[in-house]
Parts: C-alpha cells; sequence; structure tokens
C-alpha cells in the first residue's frame, strides 16, 4: 500500500544530462567489457601503452597508413609511450581508456599530441572528447564522476542519466528505453548477463561500491549485442593493481530524514490510500580491499557490505513492518599471465532475505494492535565468471567467456496451508465502510511462489586487423533454466467481494441476479514448471577505414531461440538475421567534429514465463456467489479474530475458459511458423568539440516495432477454439486443427475471431510501435574546478501495442498480454503509456576548495496518456475487458452510453474513445542537491556527502486507474484517479575513508 523504498528509487531517482564525451560511444569491442585506444602517428613508429595499476604493457607498430589501435584494454589509466628505432620520443602521455569507448590519441613526428581539440587533459590525462570510432548512442558514467553529483545507489539511478530513459509508472515499476516497454533490457556485469530470464524485468542486484563505471547504451549498438529491442546497461567492476587499497563506506538513510507522502482521496471525497504514517529506514556498509597476490602478475579485489533496511506501512486497518538484514560479497582476481594475456575471474551473492509482519491497526486512535502473521521474502543468488583476453600480435585477439548467473524469488508464510486469499474491492469498502477486523487469516493476501533461474553464458569473440579493416565475429551461447511454482494459499481459492447491479454480466457468461449486488468472485489459480531457454548467436562485422576520415561498418547477427518444457521443445525459431550498419565521419580530420549514423535490426526472445504457462499447464478458474455477509473467525496462528465471507448461492458455472491444460503436442499451441519479434532503428547524429572543455551534439532517432508473438483468442475454428494459441498476431499462422489431423493456415489481420452475437469473422490490427526523438546537449565537461551538462529530448511513441507488458493496465506476466484477448483490444493506433513528448535533463559540480564540493541535478518530464478503456465494443456480446477485476483483463476503445442494458448488441449505442482521449499526467519535476566535505589533509582520503533526493518535494500522479467502464455502461467511480505517485522527499549521507 505504501511506498516503499524500491519504488522510491525507481521513481525518485534524480535524472541528468550526459556528458557529450559519451554521446556516441563504445566502438564494437567485444561485449564493450572493455576499452581502447587509437589514432595517428608516423608509419613504422611504435606505440606502447602502460596500465599503470598493474604494469602491463601493450605494444603496437604503426601500419603503413599511419594508424594504430590498441583493443580489448581493461578500464582504467594508461601511459603512452612513441618509440622509434627502439628509442623514446617525446614525453609520456597520461591516457585514460573508458568503457566500451576508443580514445582518440593522433600523435606528431615528436610524441606530441596534435589533436588537443578534440580531446580535454583533465589532471594530466588525455581524456576523450569525441569519439570517431563509433557509431552507436550510449552514455559512460564513471564512479568519480558520480561522486560529485546526488546520484542514488542503484543501476537505475545510473541509467536514467541517459537521454530518453525514464520511470515507468507502471504498477510493477522499471526503466523505458526510447519508448520501449520495461521487459526489453538487459544488463551486463563484466560481459555476464545478469538479467532475470523469466520475466526480463529485473536483474542480479550488485551493490553501487561494487562498480568501476557503467555505460548505458540507448541504441545503434552493434552485432555482438542483441536480445533487446530496449536498452543495454552495461557495467564493469572493479579490479586491484599492484599498490595496497583499501576502504571503508558507511551509508545512512534513517526514517527521520524522510518526508512522509500525502494521503490520497477520492474525488467523492472518501479515502483512496493513506501514506502520511509510513516511513522507512536504510543502512548499509561495506568494507573492500584490493591489492596485488603476486606483483604484476595476480591481483584482487575484494568488497562485503552488509544491509539493513526497515519499512512501515499504515492503513486505516492494518499495517505491516518489514525488515531486511542481509549480506553481499564479491571478488574479481586478475592474473595478467604475459603482457598480452590476462585471465580474469569474478564472484558474487546477491542473495537476500526479507520479513513482513502484518498487525491489526486503529487508525484513528494510531494504536498498532495483534500480529496476523508473517510474509518472507527471498531473492538473489550466486554468480560467476571467467574471462580470457589473449593478444596475439599487432593483428589478432582472441577473448572467451564462460559464467553462470543465479536469480531467484520465493515468498509465502507459515499460514499458508491454512488461510485463504481474501479482499474487498474498493467499490465494496466505499459502499460499506472499512471493516472493524481483519479481512481473511492470511498475513500477506499473496500468492505462495519460488522460481529459481539458473544462467549458463559461453561466448567466444574475435578480431582480427587486416589492412583498412577490422573483422569482428564470434559467438555465444546462453541456456536459463527455470523452476517456477505459483499457487493460491489456503484450499486455493482467493475470494474477492465486490458491487455489482443486478443483470450486470459476469465472465462465466451468467447475470447477476434480480436483487443480488453484493457478489463474491472466487478465483482458482496454480501454475509452474521447469522450463528452458536456449539462445544462441554468430555475429561478423567489418569495421573499415575507408578514409582516414570515414568509418563504415557493416555486421550481420544469426540469432536463435529453442523454448523447452521439461526437456522438450516448445517454441524454436532459427535463422533470424539482424543487419546493422554504421558510419562515422570525421568532418575535419582532427577528431573534434563528428557525423553519425546507424541502422539495424534487433530481436527479442520468448521469456521462461511464456513457456511456463504453456507448456507447464495453468488452472485459471472463476466461479462467482451470491455474498450472504461476514462472519467471525479465529485465526490459527494468533487466536485474534477476523471476518470470512458468508457464501451463498453460486452464481452461473464455473469460468474455465483461461486455464491452460499442460500439453504432450505443442502443435495446437504454437503456430509452426512463428517469427521472433523485432525492431527496426535508424539514427544519425553531429557532434562537435567547441574546445577542450566545451561540446555540443544532436542526434535523430526512429524506431519501429516490425513483429511480436502473443497468446492470441482464435475461435472461429473449432478444432482451436479457446485454446488461445501461442502465434504472431496481425499475419499468416499455421496450427495443428486435430480434427482434420492437419495443419491449416489462418491469416489473423482478417480472420480468427468470430463475434458471438453477430457471427461476424473478423481478425486482429497488425501490432505497431512507432519511437520518432530529436535529442540535444551542451556539456562542459569536469576540469576539476567545475563541469555542467544540459538536455533536452522531444520523442513521440505511438502505435497500438506498447510491447510484452501492459503498463496502463498494470499486466506484468511478459509476453502474455492482453491485446489480443479480443480485436477491439488493439484497435485503435495513437500514443502509448511510454510517449513522455519532453525531458529536460541538467546537471552540474562546483569544487569550492580542497574541503568543500557542491552537485545539483534537475530533471522534467512531461506526463504521458490517459486512456479510458471499456468492456465491449459494437455488435459483439462477448466482453473485451474484464468487468469485475481492473488488472486481470483487456479492454476496449468503446464506451456504452445509451440501452447499455440491453441483451441485444443492436440496441446498444457505442462512443468511440481513443488512446490519450482523457488527456495526459502532469509534468513530473525532481530536483537534486548535495554537498561533500573532504578532509583536508595530504594523503588521507575522507570524504561525507549529504544529498536531498526530491528536494521540493513535489509528489505528482504517475499512474491512473485506466479502466473507464466496470460493466457495459457502467462507469467505474474512480477512473482517472491515481494509483501510484512520485515518492516524497528523502535524505542520505555516505561517509568513504579510502587507504
Amino acid at each position: 500500500m505504501s511506498s516503499t523504498r524500491n519504488m522510491r528509487k525507481s521513481v525518485l531517482s534524480i535524472a541528468m544530462g550526459v556528458c557529450l564525451s559519451s554521446l556516441a560511444v563504445s566502438p564494437a569491442f567485444a561485449q564493450s567489457a572493455t576499452g581502447g585506444v587509437a589514432g595517428r602517428a608516423s608509419a613504422g613508429d611504435q606505440v606502447v601503452l602502460v596500465n599503470n595499476a598493474t604494469g602491463a604493457s601493450r605494444t603496437v607498430t604503426v601500419a603503413g597508413d599511419g594508424t594504430y589501435r590498441l583493443s580489448q584494454l581493461p578500464v582504467g589509466d594508461y601511459s603512452l609511450q612513441l618509440k622509434r628505432g627502439g628509442q623514446d620520443v617525446g614525453q609520456p602521455l597520461a591516457v585514460n581508456v573508458s568503457l566500451g569507448g576508443t580514445t582518440t590519441v593522433n600523435l606528431g613526428n615528436e610524441g606530441n599530441l596534435t589533436n588537443l581539440d578534440a580531446v580535454q587533459v583533465v589532471g594530466s590525462r588525455v581524456v576523450n572528447r569525441v569519439d570517431v570510432y563509433s557509431t552507436e548512442t550510449a552514455t559512460n558514467v564513471t564512479r568519480e564522476e558520480i561522486s560529485r553529483m546526488p546520484v542514488d545507489q542503484s543501476l537505475s539511478s545510473v541509467a536514467l542519466l541517459a537521454p530518453g530513459v525514464v520511470n515507468s509508472g507502471a504498477t510493477f515499476g522499471g526503466l523505458s528505453f526510447g519508448g520501449s516497454s520495461v521487459a526489453e533490457n538487459v544488463v551486463y556485469i563484466n560481459g555476464l548477463n545478469v538479467t532475470d530470464p523469466f520475466f526480463r524485468r529485473g536483474n542480479s542486484t550488485v551493490p553501487f561500491a561494487f562498480y568501476q563505471e557503467f555505460q548505458v547504451k540507448t541504441g545503434g549498438y552493434s552485432v555482438e549485442f542483441g536480445r533487446s529491442t530496449g536498452g543495454v546497461i552495461n557495467a564493469v567492476t572493479r579490479s586491484g593493481g599492484n599498490e595496497f587499497h583499501g576502504g571503508l563506506e558507511l551509508t545512512f538513510e534513517p526514517a527521520a530524514w524522510q518526508e512522509r507522502g500525502k494521503d490520497r482521496y477520492h474525488k467523492n471525497g472518501s479515502l483512496h490510500e493513506v501514506y502520511s504514517r509510513d516511513n522507512s529506514s536504510w543502512y548499509k556498509s561495506n568494507i573492500w580491499a584490493s591489492g596485488p597476490i603476486l606483483k604484476d602478475k595476480l591481483f584482487f579485489f575484494a568488497m562485503y557490505e552488509q544491509r539493513d533496511s526497515r519499512s512501515n506501512s499504515y492503513g486505516t486497518s492494518s499495517a505491516t513492518k518489514g525488515r531486511a538484514d542481509n549480506g553481499f560479497w564479491g571478488t574479481k582476481l586478475d592474473w595478467q599471465i604475459a603482457d598480452d594475456h590476462l585471465l580474469e575471474f569474478l564472484a558474487f551473492s546477491d542473495e537476500a532475505e526479507s520479513s513482513t509482519k502484518q498487525y491489526q491497526y486503529n487508525w484513528d486512535a494510531d494504536v498498532l494492535g495483534n500480529q496476523n502473521g508473517e510474509g518472507l521474502n527471498g531473492s538473489g543468488g550466486e554468480s560467476w565468471s571467467l574471462t580470457y583476453t589473449g593478444h596475439f600480435g599487432d593483428n589478432f585477439t582472441a577473448k572467451a567467456l564462460y559464467g553462470i548467473n543465479k536469480l531467484s524469488a520465493t515468498g509465502g508464510s507459515e499460514l499458508d496451508g491454512a488461510c485463504s486469499i481474501v479482499t474487498r474491492s474498493g467499490e465494496y469498502d466505499d459502499k460499506y465502510g472499512e471493516p472493524s477486523l481483519p479481512v481473511g487469516c492470511h498475513p500477506t493476501n499473496a500468492r505462495p511462489y519460488s522460481r529459481y533461474d539458473k544462467r549458463e553464458a559461453a561466448r567466444l569473440d574475435f578480431e582480427w586487423t587486416l589492412g583498412d579493416h577490422l573483422l569482428r565475429f564470434g559467438f555465444d551461447h546462453e541456456k536459463v533454466t527455470s523452476d517456477n511454482s505459483l499457487f493460491n494459499p489456503g484450499d486455493g481459492w482467493a475470494y474477492s467481494a465486490t458491487v455489482m447491479k443486478p443483470g450486470d454480466e459476469l465472465s462465466n457468461g451468467a447475470l447477476v441476479p434480480a436483487g443480488v449486488t453484493d457478489v463474491v468472485d472466487a478465483r482458482h489459480y496454480a501454475t509452474g514448471a521447469l522450463t528452458e531457454g536456449l539462445t544462441q548467436a554468430f555475429y561478423l562485422e567489418d569495421v573499415w577505414n575507408v578514409t582516414d576520415r570515414f568509418l563504415l561498418t557493416a555486421g550481420l547477427r544469426l540469432d536463435q531461440f529453442d523454448n523447452k518444457i521439461f526437456g522438450k521443445t516448445f517454441i524454436k525459431i532459427d535463422n533470424m538475421l539482424a543487419p546493422r550498419f554504421g558510419f562515422s565521419y570525421d568532418m575535419k580530420g582532427d577528431g573534434s567534429t563528428k557525423l553519425f549514423g546507424n541502422l539495424g535490426r534487433y530481436y527479442l526472445p520468448v521469456t521462461n514465463k511464456v513457456t511456463d504457462y504453456f507448456g507447464g499447464g495453468t488452472i485459471d478458474e472463476h466461479k462467482f456467489y451470491v455474498l450472504n455477509g461476514w462472519s467471525e473467525q479465529k485465526n490459527p496462528e494468533t487466536g485474534e479474530s477476523y471476518l470470512a465471507p458468508i457464501l451463498g448461492a453460486q452464481i452461473g458455472s464455473v469460468d474455465d475458459s483461461q486455464n491452460v491444460l499442460p500439453k504432450e503436442d505443442f502443435r495446437e499451441a504454437v503456430a509452426k511458423n512463428i517469427k521472433a519479434p523485432f525492431q527496426d532503428e535508424a539514427i544519425l547524429g553531429f557532434q562537435k568539440a567547441l574546445n577542450r572543455e566545451w561540446s555540443w551534439g544532436v542526434n535523430a532517432t526512429y524506431r519501429r516495432m516490425g513483429r511480436t508473438v502473443d497468446d492470441v483468442n482464435i475461435n472461429s475454428y473449432g478444432c482451436i477454439s479457446g485454446d488461445w494459441p501461442y502465434v504472431n498476431p496481425g499475419e499468416k499462422v499455421t496450427l495443428w486443427c486435430e480434427d482434420t489431423d492437419s495443419y491449416i493456415t489462418i491469416d489473423t489481420s482478417k480472420d480468427g475471431y468470430k463475434a458471438s452475437t453477430t457471427g461476424v469473422v473478423m481478425g486482429y490490427s497488425k501490432p505497431r510501435r512507432t519511437y520518432k526523438a530529436v535529442e540535444f546537449q551542451i556539456d562542459r565537461a569536469w576540469d576539476g574546478k567545475w563541469s555542467f551538462n544540459a538536455s533536452y529530448l522531444w520523442s513521440k511513441s505511438e502505435g497500438n501495442f506498447e510491447g510484452p507488458v501492459n503498463s496502463d493496465t498494470g499486466y506484468a506476466d511478459t509476453g502474455l498480454t492482453q491485446n489480443f484477448d479480443h480485436p477491439a483490444n488493439n484497435q485503435d493506433y495513437g500514443p502509448l503509456f511510454n510517449d513522455h513528448r519532453h525531458q529536460i535533463k541538467l546537471r552540474g559540480a562546483y569544487k569550492l576548495n580542497d574541503m568543500w564540493s557542491f552537485g545539483g541535478t534537475v530533471t522534467a518530464v512531461s506526463g504521458g496518456p490517459i486512456t479510458g478503456f471499456g468492456t465491449y465494443w459494437p455488435n459483439d456480446g462477448r466482453s473485451a475487458g474484464s468487468p469485475s477485476n481492473e488488472y486481470g483483463g483487456g479492454g476496449s476503445f468503446w464506451l456504452c452510453e445509451q440501452n447499455c442494458s440491453s441483451s441485444n448488441p443492436a440496441d446498444w449505442v457505442m462512443k468511440y474513445s481513443p488512446r490519450g482521449a482523457f488527456g495526459r499526467l502532469p509534468w513530473t519535476y525532481d530536483v537534486g542537491a548535495n554537498v561533500t566535505w573532504t578532509l583536508p589533509v595530504p594523503d588521507v582520503d575522507l570524504k561525507v556527502r549529504f544529498s536531498v533526493y526530491n528536494l521540493l518535494n513535489n509528489q505528482e500522479v504517475v499512474n491512473v486507474h485506466s479502466r473507464y467502464e466496470a460493466a457495459r455502461g457502467v462507469k467505474r467511480p474512480f477512473f482517472g484517479e491515481g494509483t501510484r505517485w512520485q515518492s516524497p522527499r528523502y535524505m542520505q549521507l555516505v561517509m568513504t575513508y579510502n587507504f
């Protein structure tokens, strides 16, 4: 009920602008977990690059055309020396290598730096300003940059620094990249994919202090990246070197430093949600150490972090107290076998447990009553990876990775066997008032669940320089398994009391009897299976220096997906060809001005959730009863009283239309010719370094979703009626028909759905989604004194299909949306849920003196569209939405205005209501500020940073009730009112001591 810590971190993380030095970064180095240095020098000279931390060196001879390139370099600071005839030429240059980027260092005949307008010297280090070797758009952020800003300690907060990335207002949270849904992104740590394979809406939770540098890819990423139509968060962890270092970091967020949320009321004055007494606290401490195990050869970094969070949430009749007290450990080992051969080992564990105790509560007296029970949750797992990088001469590099990533999600309580879920709708409580006793004895009213995910990842990447061509090719393979179970506690049925009108139609087709207004919807739900997803890809790319100013990339990725249930193939899709092209034009030849662009296709795999749902089978049934009041019962654990519904006569038969039986033969459930979802993207951009500090840029992006997969209601063919097969909606699909013992082909753009009243056969609109954006940036890079960045993004996200989740109606089962439960559900083309037309992001940092420094951020994002969904459409007696459950079904774009109670659809007077017909949500504004105190003692690194997030305490609504109708012609009383808001102001103190 309340704004939790996690919600706050996803809603309130302060978004900032992006350094233009990373506007277009990351040449296509394998998995982009490293960086590079390239440029021009005198032919035949040698360029020697030495890692300052480890002493490892790389040497390359300048080619006959005067170019050189050093790739696959660990992120960090280096010393570059030009040699001629074995003798040093000029003085060494300090060079910074960023994650996924190529630092351009052009050297004159005397070894001096010549591209002064394109680079910046910070603390004697050469830092790239314009990356002329890149054709993609991405944002790089280092630990040092973040330490100067009020950026909260999460990957989401870092990702929000990038233009085009916004916090979703969906009830299940997440980030939207470039108009995509929250279920289309991937996260990598040191090249290991750590994305949740079941829902694709989460990832491993590694502490902020474990990372060294972050890269947020928002478009145009090259062929070694795939399985994403949104964005990529790419991060590398810290490593050790030849010097011993250590440190301690403490983070404090006491409840007293958090502003209380506002209580929310319905328009009729009734209470909706109460937040004013909710509070949470968060404390963590980590200790780390790094250094050599064997000087110049073997290095370590190790960290342990203890995290303690508490949350208290108060309703009018109940309250919860949550607690999580968990530790994280992580380590990184680097073995420099030789200067040209490196072996890296990464291991970490983010296993965590939390508990939530539920109590009776008297709001008026502010008195906490007896405990009703306790819910227990678990997450995370142990992960590791081993990576080898080898350089063979000047021209050939090989890289190999193997790793394991484990995630889990468990939840339940000690009362799961004894207590069923019992709830009351808001309409019911508005009619009768809040109950005096708890409703039901289950402490959480949540389904017990357990899911254990495991990813085995392996990949090989190669780079081969042949004259003006850099050939890149490789292979990657992932096997992800999910062991999942989810069911209703107690007797297996969840009971929900609601208010309806006599004559209203229920989902089983029955009508509410005369004189009845109180109804119980009893839902029986259970699902679970052992699923497996195999994904592999081959890629080939040519990076061609057509001239010394013009770089052209041409690549091809071949993806293959194979989803299995209990070892048997459920969906297999191969031969997915994803071509990608890019160019970068160094307009002045000095690396200061760049024109770039790219064009590519990106595929999205099917989640394990889909395989689990179809292949494992799902019981999903509804029974409806007359509600004859409530009886007082005793909690079997605490002995306290609670209310249980008194079930009267059953109304109609069991609605088992949503049951999915386990299948041995998947031919009827999955189209024979099924194809994977894909998105095409085009980007054109310009970047200019005005001098060593100032730069600006502009780019335009166009994205188009070309295909999707989903379960579709195909009822016009008796042999597959009610089976809701998994197909490419809006296209021709081939399905097995048991009646004829043969395959049949259906053009779902014209056929597949049969109206219940008229018998008219029709098809489904082809799914479409487009994203158009123009981005402007200006940047003043950090020079040891101050920095500033401003960005503005105009964008438009339109279509009839958001993606593999429904954020507007809160349906989170990835790949199983309600868009194709009925032709009315995706009929309208218009602004989508993640359509935010304007984004403004500002950030700045200023160092007053050696003791005091300051940082600030501002972000302003325009609100998304408000759409009102109906339950029917003209001339069809079958519901297109869920009248009894706001989050349980689809929705049409037709609202009934007259004769709505008639059983004859021909009598209804319907009004078309397109997407965004009810206006837009308000703009959201976030201001952040921090001050950092540094102990002014030489050789002592002690800092204290105090940050304030949402300084102005804005609490604007970010999502609303989107269902206009509860039944045909019956407006829901709370349509258009808020369901989620910005979290209130909070403050954070971070103390660090490094030695």
